[in-house]
């Protein structure tokens, strides 16, 4: 007995050695498998009680997934925002939903017609969608732009008139205004000069350019013509400010009229030489035959820039700055013809009259028309028949220079008024009278116009 057990002593002790070592090794496996399979203690069954041998995603561990390229990533738990927000954002569907389509793709939303305007312009269906604003009529109308312009008693330009301080009437009837703004409009300007006036006078005019460039902004576009016995452009329509001054520049080459002796009935021979304070008048002599003076063309001049205005764009305030001395002779158009293309077109004249024409004698004399001599009040009847105002009579080189940034700043600084009216093509002429609610108060505008008839 005594021999059996140390026999079974000896043994067991190798055996609890060997138990041992297979403890601690099934032991640490244990804590290892887990750890490998990402912390699962219960692997997913299939539904007959076996472990599915299909590989399963890992878990979310928290770490964000990198950022696209293309768009920004979108917020956990939301859809990404479309890039057009006029179109609707429909939810997802549903699995349920997508099996019943027989597993075919739906075909995306067809895209909407798209309407492109030129820039600056609203399409006509949503002008009656917009506040704070005059709403256009909708019936066929013609519309009827007035430009105006308010000053005092002293020149200066009124600001600060809302629609509510105009009143217009058409032909002695009052309308109803659907359109008034105070913004300045770009300027499409023709530029008509005088260069068969007197040579001294000429010459003014001359050193005058530089301020007349610099009366105009970069964003206005302006041409040249000049006129005498013909008419001729010089520029056609450009914004380049600096091919306006080459123009004016090439035309200095022309000396101007009476160059030579002066003729007897030119209003700057009206005086008597003097020498030494003497005068030299000598004995009256018999009168001569004069021959008959060159033509002097205003209106063809006025009618030729007219007609390149008329093809402007609409959208621009259209003028004439004509710097002459004002006499009209042997032109092919009428006084009555221009201005109707003017009225028609909706074109304003400006004027800066120099030489002789700016005389406060002569304009008295002007008043009469004498045959050999032709007209010399037109264009005072231009400019206030198309809404420019009072002419600007200068005699000296600076004020010839104001005078340019005053008629600039004066068409920069107008009201418009709109409002609409039936045309029919026997409309005849329409009269316009502009009306303040201001006493003490200058107002210019066009006299009338000719209504377009309606496009059928």
């Amino acid at each position: 007995m005594a021999q059996s057990k140390g026999l079974w002593k000896g043994k067991n002790t190798r055996g609890w050695d060997w138990l041992f070592i297979v403890g601690i090794t099934v032991a640490l496996w244990a804590v290892a498998l887990p750890a490998q399979t990402g912390g699962s203690q219960n692997p997913p069954q299939s539904s007959n009680g076996t472990q599915s041998s299909q590989p399963q995603p890992q878990a979310d561990q928290g770490i964000p997934d990198a950022p696209s390229a293309v768009q920004p990533p979108a917020a956990q738990g939301q859809l990404p925002q479309p890039t057009n927000p006029s179109y609707p954002i429909e939810p997802p569907q549903s699995e349920s939903n997508a099996s019943s389509s027989s597993g075919a793709t739906q075909p995306p939303p067809k895209m909407p017609p798209v309407q492109t305007v030129p820039p600056g312009t609203i399409p006509h269906n949503q002008l009656a969608n917009q506040e704070g604003v005059y709403k256009l009529p909708t019936v066929s109308v013609g519309q009827v732009m007035v430009p105006v312009t308010v000053k005092y008693s002293n020149g200066r330009l009124v600001e600060g008139l809302g629609p509510k301080d105009f009143t217009v009437l058409d032909n002695g009837r009052k309308v109803t205004l659907n359109y008034f703004t105070s913004d300045s409009f770009l300027l499409s300007v023709a530029v008509v000069l005088d260069i068969g006036t007197h040579e001294v006078t000429l010459h003014q005019v001359y050193e005058s350019f530089g301020s007349l460039v610099g009366a105009f902004s970069p964003y206005d576009e302006f041409s040249l013509y000049t006129y005498s016995s013909t008419v001729a452009q010089q520029l056609d329509f450009t914004h380049n400010s600096q091919r306006f001054e080459e123009a004016l520049n090439s035309i200095k080459l022309y000396p101007g009229r009476n160059n030579g002796p002066q003729q007897l009935n030119d209003p700057f021979s009206m005086s008597c030489p003097m020498v030494n304070s003497v005068p030299v008048c000598g004995p009256p002599i018999a009168p001569v035959q004069t021959p008959t003076r060159e033509a002097h063309v205003l209106n063809d001049a006025i009618l030729r820039a007219a007609l390149d205005l008329g093809k402007r764009d609409k959208n621009r305030s259209k003028v004439i700055l004509v710097v002459s001395d004002g006499q009209e002779l042997g032109s092919q158009a009428s006084y009555k013809d221009v201005l109707r293309v003017l009225e028609t077109r909706n074109i304003q004249v400006q004027a800066v009259v120099v030489g002789g024409g700016a005389m406060p004698v002569w304009k008295q004399i002007g008043k009469f028309h004498l045959r050999e001599q032709g007209f010399w009040d037109l264009l005072p009847r231009y400019t206030k028949a198309t809404g420019g105002g009072q002419v600007n009579a200068e005699l000296t080189r600076n004020s010839i220079e104001d005078a340019y940034g005053r008629i600039t700043s004066d068409v920069r600084n107008q009201y418009t008024v709109g409002y609409a009216i039936r045309s029919t093509p026997s409309s005849m002429y329409h009269s316009i009278d502009v009306l303040v609610d201001r006493g003490g108060l200058k107002i210019y505008a066009k006299d009338g116009y000719y209504p377009a008839p309606t496009p059928r």
